[in-house]
């Protein structure tokens, strides 16, 4: 076995080394603590590995994203969400016979308890849906027993009833009734269905808007261990329950550095527009290093060279665009500020490519979703990767509580003097 060496104050201490299918190395200091005396320091865990996992990879150098070994672009292409959802959490793609019974369950529980409609109606009008959505999926838990022998009936209860609570928190906010779900459509449709019909008029959902959105959830399915990911697995690594653990999940995700980023997209285009729609001005403001101002939706943390989701979802927005014929002034700045990006050296040599949040708000917007449904419609995709990841650290054989270590820098050992009353 490979070993990697520490000399810390002339002694050396040994540890092995951790390899994964696709060549990645880790140096496993388990015992480093326990050894030395000391601890590895890395603020936001960007070198550190929390887990072992088998469910995402990520090259971010090569521009690759692959779910259980199948490439991005190959599931995109014609695979439902709720296939896909089935891949994540059992690692395998379904048999027909899986699939029908798959699909038939998440059909069959989409309902909510009648009694939870009453939670909707306690909460203001304004009341963000990512508050809704993370106070109502913890809800769940005191409707269905946290049993390891119902664990896979709740992981179908949590995706199917998922996007219910989406789409009724949003028919809450914009004082609606509440339309309830259909057996006989797709996942991605009958979620529109709730969203956009009104009880006793009639509401085809557009086949475009179903491809889109069905691409979109499956884009966003799984992407590693990422700050909302490892929010559900340190969670569940106490021995929370699903819901709660998932609930946690939404909770880091709300959060502008993370799943608010397509919101922040459209934010900015909105500036452009309030400004006079000038986007020459602002595409000269980002290059400018004594501005502040940064274009939104370009570029990766993990990304270094392109982002394959948003190759992906170019041509589903262009799509949308076309056969909607929406006529947006924000999609028209967004447009020109693609077409420039993609051909500008100062964005090329930097790779300030459109990413995948550039082009989820340009759908998002062109479907009618309010900006304020952005980081929902993220949540919902990411149910599933959420899922599979809670799930393989409860089949963890170690067990393990996540408890990180810190550096103390507060004040050292002193005396408590009593102040005196007058």
């Amino acid at each position: 076995m490979k070993q990697a060496k520490l000399t810390l104050e002339g002694k050396e201490y040994e540890f092995p080394i951790v390899i994964g299918t696709e060549g990645e190395v880790g140096i496993d200091i388990g015992a480093l603590r326990q050894n030395s005396g000391a601890i590895t320091f890395d603020p936001g865990y960007g070198n550190t590995g929390s887990c072992r996992s088998a469910i995402t990879f990520i090259d971010g150098e090569q521009g690759i994203l692959r779910y259980r070994g199948y490439p991005i672009e190959e599931l995109a292409n014609g695979m439902r969400f709720t296939d896909v959802c089935y891949l994540l959490i059992h690692g395998h793609l379904p048999s027909p016979e899986q699939l029908s019974e798959w699909r038939h369950q998440l059909n069959h529980h989409s309902l909510i308890h009648e009694d939870m409609k009453k939670f909707f109606e306690g909460y203001p009008p304004n009341a963000h849906p990512m508050a809704i959505l993370s106070s109502m999926i913890g809800s769940l838990a005191t409707y269905y027993p946290d049993e390891e022998a119902l664990f896979d009936l709740n992981m179908i209860r949590l995706l199917a009833k998922t996007k219910t609570i989406a789409a009724f928190s949003y028919k809450k906010s914009i004082g609606q009734a509440y339309v309830y779900p259909r057996n006989d459509l797709t996942y991605s449709s009958d979620f529109l269905h709730m969203m956009f019909a009104v009880p006793a008029e009639p509401y085809g959902v557009p086949k475009v808007l179903d491809n889109a959105l069905n691409l979109l959830l499956i884009l966003h399915a799984d992407h590693e261990q990422n700050c909302s990911t490892s929010t559900v697995r340190m969670v569940g690594s106490s021995g929370a329950n699903l819901f709660a653990s998932i609930a946690s999940g939404v909770c880091a995700l709300w959060g502008p550095l993370h799943g608010g980023a397509n919101q922040e997209v459209i934010q900015m285009l909105e500036q452009i527009r309030d400004d006079g729609g000038d986007y020459n001005k602002y595409v000269d403001l980002a290059k400018d290093k004594t501005s502040d101002f940064r274009l939104m939706g370009f570029g990766h943390r993990v990304y270094k060279n392109f982002d394959p989701r948003a190759l992906i979802l170019k041509k589903a927005a262009d799509d949308v665009l076309n056969e909607l014929g929406v006529n947006d002034p924000l999609l028209e700045i967004a447009k020109n500020l693609e077409e420039i990006t993609l051909k500008d050296e100062f964005f090329i040599e930097r790779k300030l490519y459109p990413n995948v949040d550039f082009y989820s708000g340009i759908i998002y917007r062109a479907m009618g979703l309010p900006t304020e449904m952005f980081t929902v419609m993220f949540a919902l995709g990411r149910m599933p990767g959420w899922i599979a990841q809670w799930k393989e650290m409860r089949e963890e054989p170690s067990g393990r509580i996540n408890r990180p270590r810190q550096i103390y820098v507060g004040e050292q050992k002193r005396s408590y003097v009593p102040v005196k009353e007058r």
